[in-house]
């Protein structure tokens, strides 16, 4: 890791990050003084529904946007005030395979980031032939990556991401369009980097399944703000807990609902196709679902449903996922991609321009690349992008 820091400080710290969209009536607050302190080596997940900030956050902390108000530092070093000493210390991965350069080979683009960063490529040879080989990339090597499969270029995205010896690592959603068998080799070199080289990870993911194998925390955003933040341990005991389903004719009315969740915690949503009996039309079967109740519980939620006059049609009951947790802590179904906070969804580090998907004229987090970046890329087309603004080795135009 790089020495330039106060190695007491934490790996990352924001302190009442805020920022606003817009002015009077149509303004958006996306960010709404979110704090949090993350340790070296700690691996942490962000996670949130549709407009809970998640991205705004995320790009707030690598400065690629400005936010009103708020500190953010990396190791110490303040990402606003010295960006260019604060991005030693970090690299990203916001658009999976946009990060890369389609024209080179895989590892001539895992050596260009490094030294993008600041690295000699050649100090970091064994470091990349681990990752090219922990990813299945290791007979790919010399191959020019737009010749590779979009699996295959999310993987060298990653690589590419991981290519810098840093102290912290933004990724998001880093196992999209990735097989199993990829997924779960990247879930053991994440760990492998956080418990060895003591790297820290903020993770945005979907896959519940790689946020358990991987993150020590738990952050949940909800309308700009934390409403929860955890250690994985303490949701141990929730997820241990089984979840009681029943499905049964609806629709519930107001009464029944109110002493369900009153007594027994219950929620209700409108059954999913394949709960429902073969014979009930489609619509007027409803699940209610309590968790954590013991059988006498059970039993008298089922006779509160049926004294209120519903037919039973299904009783099941399951362990509980993360995806659960995360649904009782928001009160939301809806997981999303990104958070629709940011209008037109483009992140504007001060002093650059985010390119588009040709990376002409992008002012890109690279070093503050301009342009084109390999001499020819100014050719560029849908089918060979330029990394997009917010990749690997985040920092700003006029930064350096």
């Amino acid at each position: 890791m790089t020495g330039d820091h106060d190695s007491r400080a934490p790996a990352l710290r924001v302190e009442g990050l805020a920022k606003t969209f817009g002015e009077g009536e149509g303004a958006v607050r996306a960010v709404d003084g979110i704090s949090l302190s993350v340790d070296h080596g700690e691996v942490v997940g962000v996670l949130g529904p549709n407009g809970a900030g998640k991205t705004t956050t995320i790009k707030s902390m690598l400065g690629l946007v400005l936010p009103d108000d708020g500190t953010v530092e990396v190791c110490g070093i303040d990402v606003h005030d010295e960006p260019a000493a604060a991005y030693r210390h970090v690299d990203a991965m916001l658009e999976g395979a946009r990060n890369v350069y389609w024209r080179l080979t895989v590892e001539e683009n895992l050596r260009y980031f490094a030294g993008l960063g600041g690295d000699d490529p050649d100090d970091l040879t064994d470091r990349h032939e681990r990752l090219l080989e922990s990813l299945g990339l290791a007979d790919e090597a010399d191959t020019v990556v737009n010749d590779l499969s979009r699996g295959m270029k999310q993987k060298v995205s990653l690589a590419s991401t991981l290519a810098r010896d840093v102290d912290v690592v933004f990724l998001d959603e880093p196992t999209l369009g990735l097989d199993v068998e990829s997924s779960i080799e990247l879930r053991s070199e994440l760990r492998r980097l956080a418990e060895r080289e003591n790297v820290t990870i903020v993770l945005c993911s979907h896959d519940m399944n790689v946020i358990e194998a991987v993150c020590d925390r738990i952050v949940i955003l909800q309308d700009g703000r934390v409403i929860a933040d955890d250690p994985m341990a303490d949701l141990v005991d929730v997820l241990r807990e089984k979840r009681f389903s029943v499905v049964t004719d609806g629709p519930i009315d107001e009464d029944l609902e109110r002493d369900l969740a009153d007594r027994f915690g219950a929620t209700i949503r409108e059954s999913d196709p394949s709960e429902r009996g073969g014979d009930t039309e489609v619509g007027q079967s409803v699940t209610i679902d309590a968790t954590g109740i013991g059988a006498e519980d059970a039993a008298a939620l089922l006779d509160a449903v049926r004294d209120a006059g519903h037919s039973l049609q299904d009783v099941e009951t399951a362990e509980p996922t993360l995806e659960d947790v995360f649904l009782r802590v928001t009160g939301t179904g809806d997981g999303g991609d990104g958070d629709g906070s940011e209008p037109g969804g483009n992140a504007h580090p001060s002093g650059s321009r985010s390119g588009d998907a040709n990376g002409s004229g992008s002012g890109d987090a690279n070093g503050g690349r301009s342009g084109d970046g390999s001499g020819d890329e100014s050719a560029a087309t849908n089918d060979d992008p330029e990394p997009a603004a917010a990749g690997t080795g985040v920092i700003a135009d006029g930064d350096r």
